[in-house]
């Protein structure tokens, strides 16, 4: 896979242990045994990225099959993982900045499986220059996911994160665009075991 000059590429990020959920969320189905990263990687593609990176933590090993094996879509493991979101963002990013010049990346949750495509669509919704673009979803207000960072900002945005720091504070400091989405969906993700979950 490699990244379209001036495309945009989904950042899937799957590695967390989900103590809460019990099992790493990027090994939960769906009622009907379907595994979340793939309905988070079709719903990126379908949003209107052009690829999607996958970072892996925690089963490793075990969740790589449930990624789809498509040329768009790359699978990377987070060797830090276990230190929280940001070391996970930051080994993502990494390989995306090796890449050959996507001007975005679209960041984005494994336990939202309820991310509609339209709330990608919207994000992605930039006039002008996406390479200098920084706009994050939010929901009735509150701050979510998914979030679209412009390649001018891979560089500060990767020297801030470690351990489970995210992009929260770089996104407000850098006066991120706020996309109201609270229309399409609520933006809560799923951390606990519950019906359909499996």
């Amino acid at each position: 896979m490699s990244d379209r000059a001036g495309g945009t590429t989904g950042l899937l990020l799957a590695a967390g242990a989900g103590t809460r959920m019990g099992m790493p969320k990027a090994l939960v189905r769906d009622a009907g045994g379907r595994p979340w990263v793939t309905t988070a990687v079709d719903t990126l593609l379908a949003g209107g990225c052009d690829a999607v990176v996958v970072v892996l933590g925690a089963s490793a090993r075990e969740a790589r099959p449930l990624v789809p094996d498509r040329p768009s879509v790359r699978t990377v493991v987070a060797s830090a993982w276990a230190e929280g979101m940001g070391a996970s963002l930051a080994a993502g990013l990494a390989v995306v900045r090796e890449g050959d010049g996507a001007a975005a990346v679209v960041v984005s949750l494994v336990d939202l499986p309820d991310l509609p495509v339209a709330a990608v669509r919207r994000v992605l919704d930039v006039p002008g220059d996406r390479r200098r673009a920084l706009r994050r979803a939010v929901h009735d207000g509150r701050p979510g996911h998914p979030v679209l960072v412009g390649r001018v900002h891979w560089g500060p945005l990767a020297a801030v994160l470690h351990g489970d720091l995210g992009a929260g504070p770089y996104l407000r400091s850098a006066g991120a665009e706020r996309v109201e989405c609270g229309d399409l969906w609520d933006g809560h993700d799923h951390d606990r075991p519950g019906p359909g979950r499996r």
